[in-house]
């Protein structure tokens, strides 16, 4: 069964899900749309992609203190008192901190990234591969930097809990959703380390 980029970005379209869960749905539906369609909502995801519209202004803030030396600070927040009370959103905040502990992630999403950064890491990218045809470096190059966002950036990172399923911090902040009814938000966090200089701060 041959599930084409075209309809994963149809049913991404329609329903706000992230790319792999679409493909998976796909996969699972047989490549029926309209059963994808139906699977996603059944999980909860395509509601909880529609809730990220909505405001999140309460919430907790997270911390994560690591052997003494790995220090964070993280806010994340939902909609009411109630959601923010919950363990599965204790829980999550939690996850997210030691996440940043481990993984020290620069940026909080890829759109925070600055545009002399993305500038500088293209031109390394080509200077790297420059005897190419230029499509082939255009290409080569999109995909170095989707793996520079996924090194960097906290929500585009693999969750270091669930490294086999391959499933990014961004994907268990919906999943959240999904199960709690509300929208959440990662708003901005801290890493300390000791003897660290310089620390990152994400607003």
């Amino acid at each position: 069964m041959n599930i084409t980029s075209d309809v994963i970005k149809e049913l991404r379209d329609q329903t706000g899900v992230g790319l792999m869960d679409c493909k998976k749905a796909l996969s699972e539906a047989g490549g029926n749309l309209e059963k994808a369609i139906d699977i996603l909502r059944k999980k909860g995801l395509a509601l909880a992609a529609k809730k990220a519209s909505r405001e999140a202004s309460e919430g907790v803030i997270g911390s994560y203190i690591h052997m003494d030396k790995i220090g964070v600070l993280v806010e994340v927040n939902c909609e009411t008192d109630f959601v923010a009370m919950t363990d599965a959103f204790r829980e999550l905040v939690k996850n997210i901190a030691m996440h940043i502990a481990a993984s020290s992630p620069a940026y909080l999403k890829r759109e925070d990234v600055p545009s002399d950064v993305i500038d500088k890491e293209k031109s390394i990218y080509s200077a790297q591969i420059k005897d190419k045809p230029l499509h082939i470096v255009e290409k080569i190059v999109e995909g170095k930097l989707e793996k520079f966002y996924t090194d960097t950036c906290l929500m585009d990172q693999v969750f270091i809990k669930d490294q086999e399923q391959k499933k990014r911090v961004k994907d268990i902040v919906t999943e959240t959703v999904a199960r709690l009814g509300e929208n959440i938000i990662v708003k901005r966090f801290v890493r300390f380390q000791l003897g660290e200089k310089k620390t990152i701060d994400e607003t």
